[in-house]
């Protein structure tokens, strides 16, 4: 059987295009390619954008800033000694980009200026760190990446 050009390119783009939907579905059934987005409500988050700025600027506009440092036990959260400890009240969550299975929400309730976050809860790698936090009826927001070994 002889086959002409015509049929010759209509097969080669039926195997391009089944090559193609092979590797579509392969990604998409298999939890090995996790596609999630970054924040589950994407929209409503961008709504409160001018309020999260809000947030930061506040906290840009400190004088003595909390300061996030990686220990042995763990990651320490130190508030400025100004603030009354026990009058900071928020959470502090720790995003893992890598695996959304790890992330979790640590609330702020402080007797001494320290918070500790102990080095059990935490797996090596890359970490996010978003505190959201109150002092005087005021908000503040402060986010920083850190590295776990």
């Amino acid at each position: 059987m002889k086959i002409n050009w015509g049929t010759g390119l209509s097969i080669a783009i039926a195997l391009f295009i089944s090559f193609i939907l092979y590797f579509v579905i392969k990604v998409q059934s298999n939890s090995k390619y996790d596609n999630e987005l970054v924040v589950e409500e994407y929209y409503k988050h961008d709504a409160r954008f001018q309020e999260e700025m809000e947030r930061v600027q506040n906290a840009q506009d400190l004088n003595h800033k909390p300061i996030i440092t990686n220990t042995n036990e763990g990651i320490t959260i130190v508030f400025p000694q100004e603030f009354n400890a026990a009058q900071i009240k928020g959470t502090v969550s720790l995003y893992r980009p890598s695996n959304k299975k790890l992330d979790f929400d640590t609330p702020i309730s402080l007797s001494n200026p320290t918070l500790l976050i102990p080095k059990s809860k935490l797996v090596g790698g890359q970490w996010g760190i978003t505190m959201e936090w109150q002092y005087a009826g005021k908000s503040y927001l402060t986010k920083q990446p850190i590295y776990i070994e």
